[in-house]
């Protein structure tokens, strides 16, 4: 039992039990030495709290089950989600006096624009909330008029875009805080996919889901449902088959690293999503940006998480992002290289690196937590070489004013 164990024997039993992470990984993730770590599971040193708190976090546990108090609870994420996008999410409806809905192609190629928008502009959050509540409200008022409509072609076409917005309108609230609203968009997507009766799109739909459930910390969960998703694609033939169910495989993928199940992602990643992304070559079905440029960064993002960084640094080297339609892609693949240089101390690429993101995405780093942390550590310990640069960049994204929101890919 290891209610009897003195703390540096529990640290032990629970980072060999949760993953069996090597005590170099767990200390480079702590911001500590390996031979601090060994020290404390020796029992040689006692941690302090804040050091306790940051070594349950990796090891996966909460800190009750390293010593007898009660876990911190986390703050929840600040809300930046335009009041104009909640307020028609949450039961704004046109007036009876409004005009025709717009026929189905024109809402189409709007949807397109909107999801373009969202995957390559800098500003996208900034654009998205200006474009966003005028075009839900018109599909949705056009899902209305063709549920009681005779023309079973718009009626289906006018689903499909609106499953196509509700993924996303998905992201685009969990990326502004509202989980709460992401959930809903969801629920909303698969149901206009299952009333178009579109098989790719239910897919998709089930795809939004489990990052919704990622973002809720819910990985059990969300592997749950990519993987009944994807077993649902039995026999993929066509190259958008073959991408969805990939697309599905990457959620299960990131739902076992964020379980710290290290080797189980990487052999899924291998056997699994790595064959349908060569079926499907690279492409945007269903917005999902599946392919082998993806399943490269997965396997990045599986180091990173397992604070392997030499070997993220590795996996790094073989990845060309010129390919990837979405800069939101492109953001996370230098964040992680980010991180994997932050794990091992060096200042001057870590810094290199945000500054690259910055002018990649300057809205997304000011709302990635990651990047954030990462700018708040570098600054307490930078040289005096970098320290303008830092200070510099840590006023334009506004760091001391307000927190970012939950990271996660897609």
């Amino acid at each position: 039992m290891t209610s009897e164990l003195p703390v540096g024997a529990r640290i032990r039993y629970w980072r060999r039990h949760n993953g069996n992470r090597s005590q170099a990984a767990i200390a480079g993730l702590c911001g500590i030495t390996e031979d601090y770590l060994g020290q404390i599971e020796r029992g040689r040193k006692a941690p302090s709290l804040d050091v306790l708190v940051a070594l349950a976090r990796e090891i996966g546990v909460p800190v009750s089950a390293l010593l007898d108090h009660q876990a911190p609870t986390d703050e929840p994420a600040p809300q930046h989600t335009a009041p104009d996008v909640a307020r028609v999410l949450m039961g704004y409806r046109a007036t009876s006096h409004a005009p025709a809905s717009p026929a189905p192609a024109t809402l189409r190629e709007r949807v397109e624009a909107a999801w373009r928008t969202w995957q390559t502009s800098q500003n996208r959050f900034t654009e998205s909330a200006r474009i966003l509540p005028d075009l839900l409200t018109d599909v949705e008022h056009a899902v209305r008029t063709h549920r009681a409509g005779t023309d079973p072609v718009a009626r289906r076409e006018t689903l499909r875009t609106a499953a196509d917005l509700y993924g996303l309108l998905r992201s685009y609230c969990r990326r502004t805080g509202r989980i709460d609203l992401s959930l809903l968009v969801a629920d909303r997507a698969l149901r206009a996919a299952e009333d178009a009766d579109d098989p790719l799109r239910i897919a998709g739909a089930q795809w939004n889901l489990g990052h919704v459930l990622l973002a809720q910390d819910e990985p059990e969960g969300a592997e749950q449902v990519a993987t009944l998703a994807a077993e649902q694609i039995k026999e993929p033939e066509t190259p958008d088959e073959h991408a969805m169910a990939g697309a599905l495989e990457l959620v299960a993928v990131t739902a076992q690293a964020r379980r710290r199940n290290w080797w189980a992602a990487r052999r899924r990643l291998e056997r699994r999503a790595l064959p349908k992304a060569k079926a499907a070559g690279e492409g945007n079905v269903g917005w999902t940006v599946f392919g082998p440029t993806n399943v490269d960064l997965h396997a990045l993002s599986i180091e990173m998480l397992a604070g392997e960084a030499t070997e993220g640094l590795r996996c790094a080297d073989r990845v060309d992002i010129s390919c990837l339609p979405s800069l939101e892609r492109q953001f996370t693949f230098l964040l992680d290289i980010a991180r994997c240089y932050d794990l091992r101390k060096e200042d001057a690429a870590v810094l290199v690196h945000l500054l690259d993101l910055e002018q990649l995405a300057p809205e997304d780093v000011a709302r990635s937590p990651l990047a954030r942390q990462m700018l708040t550590d570098l600054r307490r310990r930078v040289r005096p070489t970098y320290r303008r640069q830092v200070e510099d960049l840590v006023d334009r994204i506004g760091l001391d004013e307000a927190p970012g929101l939950p990271d996660n890919p897609v």
